[in-house]
C-alpha cells in the first residue's frame, strides 16, 4: 500500500491546484473563493448575475499573488456548465477542486409554493450541483490523479425549517447525491464531501431577517452567526490532503445549533 502523507503545513498549501467555486460572486461563495486564493490555489470565481462582486474577488486574489478568473455561467444549464469547465481548463490546464456553492434561499410557506418556485429552488440548489459535479468529475478522471468535490448543503438537509420546504428538499437531495457520488467516484480517487452550514452572516441580513438572526443567535451555543471564513476553512480541510481518507461525509459548521434536543 503506497499512500502519500504530507506534512501539516503542506496539507494546506494549495499551490498548483485549481479550484472552481460556483456562486462566488457574492456572500458565502466570495469567502470560499478568497480563502482558496489565500491558500495559493488558482481560483475560478463563477457567477450568474453578480459580475461586479466576482470581478472584485478575482482582483483581490490576484493582488495577494495568486491567479484568479471570473467566469459567468448558469449552473442549471448543461451547455453553460460544459463551457465553464472548458474555459477553466483552457485558462489553468486542469480542475482539482470543485465547490458547489451556488444556490438560492427563498422563504415561502409550504401551501403557497408554486410549481415554478419549486422548480427554481430545486434547479439552483440540486440540479446545478449535479451538473457541475458530473462535468468536473469527468475532467478529473481524464487528468488521472483524482480530485475533491465539496457540496455546500445546510443543516436544514437533516433538520427542516419552516418556510423552506423547497430548500429543505433540495439540500436533502444534495446530501444524498454527495454520498452516492462519493461511492461511485472513489475508484477514480475523487473524494466527495458536504458541508452543512448554519446561518451565515451577509450584508443587511440582520435588517432583512431580524427575527431569524435573533433566533439563531439564541440557539447557537457559540452565540453568533457564522462567518464566510468559518465555512471556507472547512472547505479547505475537506479539499486538502489532510482529509485524504474522508469521503461521503457531511461536516456540520453551525456554531453548535444542531446539538439541541429535538424534544
Amino acid at each position: 500500500m503506497n499512500i502519500s502523507i504530507s506534512t501539516p503545513s503542506a496539507s494546506f498549501d494549495f499551490s498548483g491546484c485549481v479550484a472552481l467555486v460556483t456562486g462566488s460572486g457574492s456572500g458565502l461563495g466570495q469567502g470560499i473563493a478568497r480563502r482558496f486564493g489565500e491558500a495559493g490555489a488558482r481560483v475560478v470565481v463563477n457567477y450568474f448575475r453578480s459580475a461586479d462582486g466576482a470581478q472584485r474577488v478575482a482582483e483581490e486574489i490576484r493582488a495577494r499573488g495568486s491567479q484568479a478568473l471570473a467566469l459567468q455561467a448558469d449552473v442549471t444549464n448543461p451547455d453553460e456548465v460544459a463551457r465553464l469547465v472548458a474555459e477553466t481548463v483552457n485558462a489553468f490546464g486542469r480542475i482539482d477542486i470543485l465547490v458547489n456553492n451556488a444556490g438560492i434561499y427563498p422563504l415561502t410557506p409550504f401551501l403557497e409554493i408554486t410549481p415554478a418556485q419549486w422548480d427554481a429552488v430545486i434547479n439552483a440548489n440540486l440540479r446545478g450541483a449535479f451538473l457541475c459535479a458530473q462535468a468536473a468529475a469527468k475532467q478529473m478522471i481524464a487528468q488521472g490523479d483524482g480530485g475533491a468535490i465539496v457540496n455546500i448543503t445546510s443543516i436544514e438537509a437533516e433538520n427542516p425549517a419552516p418556510l423552506h420546504a423547497h430548500y429543505n428538499a433540495a439540500k436533502g437531495g444534495l446530501l444524498a447525491l454527495t454520498r452516492a457520488s462519493a461511492f461511485e467516484l472513489g475508484a477514480h480517487k475523487i473524494r466527495v464531501n458536504a458541508i452543512a452550514p448554519g446561518l451565515i452572516w451577509r450584508q443587511d441580513l440582520a435588517q432583512t431577517w431580524p427575527d431569524g438572526v435573533a433566533r439563531f443567535q439564541r440557539a447557537a451555543p457559540l452565540a453568533r452567526l457564522g462567518m464566510p471564513e468559518d465555512v471556507a476553512d472547512a472547505c479547505l480541510f475537506l479539499a486538502s490532503p489532510a482529509a485524504r481518507w474522508i469521503t461521503g461525509a457531511s461536516l456540520t459548521v453551525d456554531g453548535g445549533v444542531m446539538t439541541h434536543q429535538i424534544f
